[in-house]
Protein backbone atom coordinates (compact mmCIF):
# COMPACT_ATOMS: atom_id res chain seq x y z
CA UNK A 1 0.00 0.00 0.00
CA UNK A 2 1.36 3.39 -1.00
CA UNK A 3 1.30 6.24 1.48
CA UNK A 4 0.91 9.94 0.72
CA UNK A 5 4.10 10.81 2.62
CA UNK A 6 7.37 9.03 3.23
CA UNK A 7 8.54 8.09 6.71
CA UNK A 8 11.27 10.73 6.47
CA UNK A 9 8.76 13.43 5.53
CA UNK A 10 6.62 12.61 8.56
CA UNK A 11 9.67 12.49 10.84
CA UNK A 12 10.90 15.84 9.51
CA UNK A 13 7.47 17.41 10.03
CA UNK A 14 7.36 16.19 13.64
CA UNK A 15 10.93 17.35 14.26
CA UNK A 16 10.04 20.83 13.05
CA UNK A 17 7.39 20.96 15.76
CA UNK A 18 9.22 19.17 18.57
CA UNK A 19 12.92 19.57 17.81
CA UNK A 20 15.19 16.88 16.37
CA UNK A 21 16.49 15.45 19.65
CA UNK A 22 13.04 15.39 21.24
CA UNK A 23 11.67 13.59 18.20
CA UNK A 24 14.54 11.12 18.19
CA UNK A 25 13.73 10.15 21.77
CA UNK A 26 9.99 9.94 21.09
CA UNK A 27 10.65 7.68 18.11
CA UNK A 28 12.57 5.31 20.39
CA UNK A 29 9.80 5.19 23.00
CA UNK A 30 8.29 1.78 23.83
CA UNK A 31 4.91 2.15 25.52
CA UNK A 32 2.28 -0.44 26.42
CA UNK A 33 -1.34 0.62 26.82
CA UNK A 34 -3.40 -1.89 28.78
CA UNK A 35 -7.07 -1.21 28.15
CA UNK A 36 -8.22 0.54 24.98
CA UNK A 37 -11.37 2.26 26.20
CA UNK A 38 -11.88 5.91 27.04
CA UNK A 39 -8.48 6.29 28.67
CA UNK A 40 -6.44 3.96 26.51
CA UNK A 41 -7.75 4.96 23.09
CA UNK A 42 -7.22 8.65 23.86
CA UNK A 43 -3.73 7.99 25.24
CA UNK A 44 -2.85 6.02 22.12
CA UNK A 45 -4.07 8.79 19.81
CA UNK A 46 -2.00 11.39 21.65
CA UNK A 47 1.18 9.28 21.60
CA UNK A 48 0.73 8.33 17.94
CA UNK A 49 0.29 11.97 16.95
CA UNK A 50 3.60 12.99 18.54
CA UNK A 51 5.40 10.08 16.91
CA UNK A 52 6.07 7.70 19.80
CA UNK A 53 7.63 4.94 17.74
CA UNK A 54 6.63 1.68 19.44
CA UNK A 55 3.13 1.15 20.82
CA UNK A 56 1.83 -2.07 22.38
CA UNK A 57 -1.98 -2.19 22.46
CA UNK A 58 -3.66 -4.68 24.82
CA UNK A 59 -7.38 -5.37 25.19
CA UNK A 60 -9.68 -8.39 24.87
CA UNK A 61 -12.93 -6.53 24.15
CA UNK A 62 -14.87 -5.52 21.05
CA UNK A 63 -16.18 -2.01 20.32
CA UNK A 64 -19.74 -1.51 21.59
CA UNK A 65 -22.18 1.25 20.66
CA UNK A 66 -22.07 2.53 24.25
CA UNK A 67 -18.31 3.09 23.90
CA UNK A 68 -18.76 5.88 21.35
CA UNK A 69 -19.60 8.47 24.00
CA UNK A 70 -15.93 8.71 25.03
CA UNK A 71 -13.69 6.34 23.07
CA UNK A 72 -11.80 6.94 19.82
CA UNK A 73 -13.91 4.65 17.66
CA UNK A 74 -16.63 5.11 15.06
CA UNK A 75 -19.86 3.33 14.19
CA UNK A 76 -18.17 1.15 11.60
CA UNK A 77 -15.99 -0.27 14.38
CA UNK A 78 -18.88 -1.62 16.47
CA UNK A 79 -18.37 -5.38 16.88
CA UNK A 80 -14.68 -5.23 15.92
CA UNK A 81 -11.92 -6.04 18.41
CA UNK A 82 -10.57 -2.82 19.90
CA UNK A 83 -6.99 -3.86 19.18
CA UNK A 84 -7.76 -4.11 15.45
CA UNK A 85 -9.92 -0.97 15.28
CA UNK A 86 -7.47 1.22 17.17
CA UNK A 87 -4.44 -0.04 15.29
CA UNK A 88 -6.10 0.82 11.98
CA UNK A 89 -6.92 4.34 13.21
CA UNK A 90 -3.40 5.00 14.50
CA UNK A 91 -1.84 3.88 11.24
CA UNK A 92 -3.96 6.46 9.45
CA UNK A 93 -2.14 9.08 11.54
CA UNK A 94 1.31 7.59 10.93
CA UNK A 95 1.61 4.40 8.86
CA UNK A 96 5.24 3.91 9.91
CA UNK A 97 4.64 3.39 13.63
CA UNK A 98 5.55 0.02 15.10
CA UNK A 99 2.26 -1.13 16.62
CA UNK A 100 2.02 -4.50 18.35
CA UNK A 101 -1.35 -5.83 19.54
CA UNK A 102 -2.40 -8.49 22.01
CA UNK A 103 -6.11 -9.29 22.00
CA UNK A 104 -6.14 -10.89 25.44
CA UNK A 105 -7.37 -10.26 28.96
CA UNK A 106 -4.42 -9.41 31.22
CA UNK A 107 -4.10 -11.90 34.08
CA UNK A 108 -1.61 -12.49 36.87
CA UNK A 109 -0.32 -15.45 34.85
CA UNK A 110 0.27 -13.79 31.47
CA UNK A 111 1.36 -10.37 32.78
CA UNK A 112 5.11 -11.12 32.99
CA UNK A 113 5.25 -12.25 29.36
CA UNK A 114 3.03 -9.48 28.02
CA UNK A 115 5.04 -6.51 29.27
CA UNK A 116 8.63 -7.73 29.17
CA UNK A 117 9.51 -5.72 26.01
CA UNK A 118 7.89 -2.43 27.11
CA UNK A 119 9.66 0.42 28.91
CA UNK A 120 6.57 2.33 30.07
CA UNK A 121 3.19 0.81 30.92
CA UNK A 122 -0.08 2.75 30.89
CA UNK A 123 -2.86 1.26 32.98
CA UNK A 124 -6.18 2.19 31.40
CA UNK A 125 -8.71 -0.33 32.70
CA UNK A 126 -12.26 0.45 33.83
CA UNK A 127 -12.58 -2.03 36.70
CA UNK A 128 -10.88 -1.32 40.02
CA UNK A 129 -9.90 -4.97 40.51
CA UNK A 130 -8.18 -5.09 37.10
CA UNK A 131 -6.37 -1.84 37.85
CA UNK A 132 -5.10 -3.17 41.16
CA UNK A 133 -4.00 -6.46 39.62
CA UNK A 134 -2.01 -4.73 36.88
CA UNK A 135 -0.40 -2.19 39.18
CA UNK A 136 0.61 -4.84 41.72
CA UNK A 137 1.86 -7.18 38.99
CA UNK A 138 4.02 -4.56 37.26
CA UNK A 139 5.49 -3.37 40.54
CA UNK A 140 6.27 -6.95 41.52
CA UNK A 141 7.69 -8.28 38.24
CA UNK A 142 9.08 -5.09 36.70
CA UNK A 143 9.99 -2.68 39.51
CA UNK A 144 12.32 -0.72 37.21
CA UNK A 145 9.71 -0.08 34.51
CA UNK A 146 7.71 3.15 34.57
CA UNK A 147 4.00 2.75 35.33
CA UNK A 148 1.34 5.40 34.72
CA UNK A 149 -2.17 4.67 35.98
CA UNK A 150 -5.57 6.40 36.08
CA UNK A 151 -8.09 6.68 38.91
CA UNK A 152 -11.10 8.96 39.28
CA UNK A 153 -12.55 10.68 36.20
CA UNK A 154 -16.30 10.01 36.10
CA UNK A 155 -18.98 12.63 35.50
CA UNK A 156 -18.42 16.28 34.68
CA UNK A 157 -16.79 17.60 37.84
CA UNK A 158 -14.11 20.26 37.71
CA UNK A 159 -11.23 19.49 35.36
CA UNK A 160 -8.94 21.13 37.91
CA UNK A 161 -9.49 18.24 40.33
CA UNK A 162 -7.68 15.91 37.93
CA UNK A 163 -3.96 15.86 38.58
CA UNK A 164 -0.84 13.72 38.22
CA UNK A 165 0.80 12.46 41.40
CA UNK A 166 4.03 10.55 41.81
CA UNK A 167 3.24 7.66 44.15
CA UNK A 168 6.73 6.14 44.22
CA UNK A 169 9.95 6.16 42.21
CA UNK A 170 8.43 4.58 39.07
CA UNK A 171 4.67 4.82 39.70
CA UNK A 172 2.48 7.77 38.68
CA UNK A 173 -1.27 8.18 39.22
CA UNK A 174 -3.55 10.47 37.18
CA UNK A 175 -7.13 11.49 37.99
CA UNK A 176 -9.02 12.96 40.94
CA UNK A 177 -8.43 9.64 42.81
CA UNK A 178 -12.02 9.50 44.15
CA UNK A 179 -14.76 9.82 41.52
CA UNK A 180 -16.18 6.45 40.43
CA UNK A 181 -18.89 5.84 37.81
CA UNK A 182 -22.43 5.52 39.18
CA UNK A 183 -25.95 5.64 37.68
CA UNK A 184 -26.43 9.04 36.08
CA UNK A 185 -22.81 9.91 36.80
CA UNK A 186 -20.92 7.84 34.27
CA UNK A 187 -17.78 8.18 32.22
CA UNK A 188 -18.04 11.03 29.70
CA UNK A 189 -15.75 12.14 26.90
CA UNK A 190 -14.52 15.52 28.22
CA UNK A 191 -13.34 14.48 31.68
CA UNK A 192 -12.03 11.10 30.60
CA UNK A 193 -10.02 12.87 27.89
CA UNK A 194 -8.55 15.24 30.48
CA UNK A 195 -7.32 12.28 32.52
CA UNK A 196 -6.04 10.51 29.41
CA UNK A 197 -4.10 13.65 28.48
CA UNK A 198 -2.49 13.64 31.93
CA UNK A 199 -1.39 10.04 31.40
CA UNK A 200 -0.13 10.71 27.87
CA UNK A 201 1.77 13.81 28.96
CA UNK A 202 3.40 11.95 31.85
CA UNK A 203 4.44 9.21 29.44
CA UNK A 204 5.91 11.85 27.14
CA UNK A 205 7.87 13.39 30.00
CA UNK A 206 9.22 9.99 31.02
CA UNK A 207 10.34 9.19 27.48
CA UNK A 208 12.21 12.50 27.46
CA UNK A 209 13.88 11.77 30.80
CA UNK A 210 11.69 14.05 32.94
CA UNK A 211 10.57 12.14 36.05
CA UNK A 212 8.90 14.93 38.03
CA UNK A 213 5.18 15.59 37.62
Amino acid sequence: MEHAFTEQEITDALARRHGEETQRLLSLGRVAIAGLGGLGSNIAFALARIGVGHLHLIDFDRVDLTNLNRQQYFMEHVGIYKTDALRSELLRINPYLDIRTDCVRVTEENLPGLFDQDDIICEAFDRAEAKAMLVCGIREHFPDKKLVSGSGMAGCGSSNQIHTRRISRNFYLCGDETTEPSPGHGLMAPRVAVCAAHEANMVTRLILGEETV
